[in-house]
């Protein structure tokens, strides 16, 4: 007889039971097994979703503000208070205007004119352009604190002592030396003349050479000697050298001299000693032309002159020391101290 094994699926419960049962006895049943980690939490359903919105165009960004200056900070790095006043960088500071002409405005001192110093018969005369403001103004020759019109006079031999601007009345009689200029209107710089003016200034210099008759005719620049050549013989020279010149006015012995200009701007000759050399030179014209024999009193043994030198010379210390002298504030009750005239921009003759 036979048997026939018959497999049929259990559960793991059921394969419990029927263990149990097979060996006699009631076995608990085994707790299912936990899953590791926390609970499945049932989720929320999530909102529908809003179509977006179709951006609009764009606003075109406004211009950035400055910003503001910034709060000063105490010694200790705090904020300066709220009272301070905060300054713009926009501000500028103002200059201070000085009052060189005592309250009179430039018309007022254009409106003057500066007196010719003439006589009969002298050795020399001394030529500008026209006078300067602070000569009209003040209403003496080369009366600019920085001209080296009176000290190369001294240093020649030409005085006897260091004089200034208020000693110009006394030179045609002391000295035999006087004073006239091309042009008799004032302007702050030779380059406000007008070409009629100065053609007109040629003819008029000729006429009081021919009446005065002095020896020499002096002209302090080179620019005023051009001019004068322009508008009396019909061109400029071609090579102009300081000392005696070769032109001749017509129906007129005066003998026509070329020195360097007396002001401290001239950039050839930028100190008094360097200028000295033509004021001898021209006393020695002098005795020339009258057959004086050749004083002994002033001699030049030699004479060089090295520009580069003297211009470095001149700013380390000629110019800072001719800037002001001591002399022309006490003859003029301290019309070059504080808030007075000064020199003169653009003014090619140094008045």
């Amino acid at each position: 007889m036979f048997h026939r094994q018959i497999s049929v699926p259990v559960t793991v419960e059921a394969s419990v039971k029927v263990h149990s049962k097979v060996i006699g006895r009631s076995l608990p049943l085994a707790a299912p097994a936990k899953k590791r980690g926390r609970t499945a939490q049932p989720k929320e359903p999530k909102p529908p979703k809003m179509p977006k919105a179709k951006p609009g165009p764009k606003a075109k960004p406004g211009p950035k503000a400055k910003p503001g200056p910034k709060a000063k900070k105490g010694k200790e790095g705090q904020e300066a208070d709220g009272t301070q006043e905060k300054i713009d960088k926009t501000f500028k500071k103002v200059k201070k205007k000085r009052d060189r002409f005592k309250g009179m405005t430039e018309d007022e001192v254009m409106s003057r004119t500066l007196t010719d110093i003439l006589d009969y018969n002298l050795d020399y005369v001394i030529i500008g352009i026209n006078p300067g403001l602070v000569a009209a103004y003040i209403g003496r020759w080369f009366p600019g604190h920085g001209n080296h019109f009176w000290k190369c006079l001294f240093l020649s031999g030409f005085t006897d002592e260091q004089l200034n601007h208020m000693s110009d009345t006394s030179l045609p009689e002391k000295y035999k030396i006087g004073f006239t200029n091309m042009v008799a209107r004032t302007t702050p710089g030779s380059k406000d003349l007008s070409t009629k003016e100065l053609r007109e200034g040629a003819l008029i210099l000729v006429e009081k050479l021919k009446k005065y008759k002095p020896l020499i005719a002096v002209f302090n620049g080179k620019c005023i000697y051009e001019m004068f050549c322009r508008e009396m013989f019909g061109k400029k020279p071609k090579k102009l050298d300081f000392g005696l010149q070769p032109h001749k006015i017509p129906d007129c012995e005066v003998a026509l001299y070329l020195m360097p200009s007396s002001s401290a701007r001239c950039a050839q000759f930028p100190r008094a000693q360097d200028k000295v050399h033509f004021y001898i030179k021209l006393r020695e014209l002098r005795d020339q032309l009258k057959g004086v024999a050749r004083s002994d009193e002033i001699q030049e043994l030699e004479y060089s002159f090295d520009l580069g030198l003297a211009k470095e010379d001149a700013k380390r210390m000629a110019i800072k020391e001719e800037a002001y002298d001591p002399g022309y504030e006490a003859a003029f009750g301290g019309a070059y101290g504080e808030g007075g005239p000064g020199p003169e921009e653009g003014q090619s003759n140094g008045h």
